[in-house]
């Protein structure tokens, strides 16, 4: 079966998964290369990515749909072409101290991001907002080309793009994303075949039995966005797979001492 599998997703001995939100975004412009960067030198197995297509359909690694919030740019990325988006600048918003360290730091091309993957190295990729079968066939083709199909893993709110990747690569596993839970999440998961259940956090503290019962449908949990030790400690103690977090580096520090029976998974 292509992608990565259930027993990558499933939670190690030593604790869940560090999965770096947008890159260790705390530290770096988001959803950049330096942001990458940093994860993997924090010794964080799993990145968490947004893809969309430009105007042209080059998938590009931008979370909001208009540009202004983390780009000079401005207007919605899809009217942009490709060579339009390279140009802008992705870093000058993101501020160290008093410096802009990150100046001119350009968007990613998807193709950038998976280039550095490999063993030890997987990559959590968010189809962000609605894609057509086509876009989705271009973001699919890029991961394909790069040589580490195998190491990344799709999710999506939006479950057309789920159903669209089944349809292109009919029994690849997915992860399906969730701001609100459903009544029933195994039967939500069944129906879009996704092999992992993804909700914020905070949800989990109102019916704290799910992980179990996800479990036993062998449905990972991969709980998003946690930055705070005390969320650590729950979710850890309830059992998720994976914490999503800004802060990869402080998460894997607080695995090997705050829980020192617990050591980071690093891939």
């Amino acid at each position: 079966m292509p992608g990565v599998l259930l027993e990558d997703l499933l939670r190690p001995r030593s604790g869940p998964w560090v999965i770096a939100h947008r890159g260790a975004s705390r530290h770096a412009p988001e959803n950049t290369m330096p942001a990458f960067e940093a994860a993997w030198a924090s010794g964080c197995g799993w990145i968490e990515a947004d893809v969309q297509p430009t105007r042209d359909n080059v998938p590009v690694v931008l979370h909001d749909e208009e540009l202004s919030r983390t780009t000079n740019g401005s207007g919605p990325i899809r009217h942009l072409s490709s060579l339009d988006v390279l140009a802008l600048d992705a870093g000058s918003w993101f501020t160290t101290g008093s410096t802009r360290a990150y100046s001119r730091t350009p968007v990613p091309l998807l193709a950038d991001v998976v280039q550095t993957l490999g063993p030890g190295r997987a990559l959590l990729l968010e189809i962000k907002n609605d894609h057509t079968r086509d876009q989705v066939l271009a973001e699919m083709a890029v991961v394909k080309a790069s040589g580490w199909d195998d190491r990344v893993f799709y999710e999506s709110f939006h479950t057309e793009s789920l159903r669209h990747v089944q349809a292109i690569e009919p029994g690849r596993p997915v992860g399906l994303l969730v701001e609100e839970l459903h009544d029933d999440p195994i039967a939500a998961c069944a129906e879009l075949g996704a092999i992992a259940y993804n909700p914020r956090h905070t949800l989990l503290r109102d019916r704290p039995e799910l992980v179990g019962q996800l479990h036993d449908a062998g449905i990972a949990v991969m709980a998003w966005t946690a930055d705070e030790p005390d969320d650590w400690t729950f979710l850890t103690e309830l059992g998720v797979d994976g914490i999503i977090t800004n802060t990869p580096g402080d998460l894997i520090s607080f695995q090997r001492t705050a829980h020192g029976r617990l050591s980071a998974r690093s891939g």
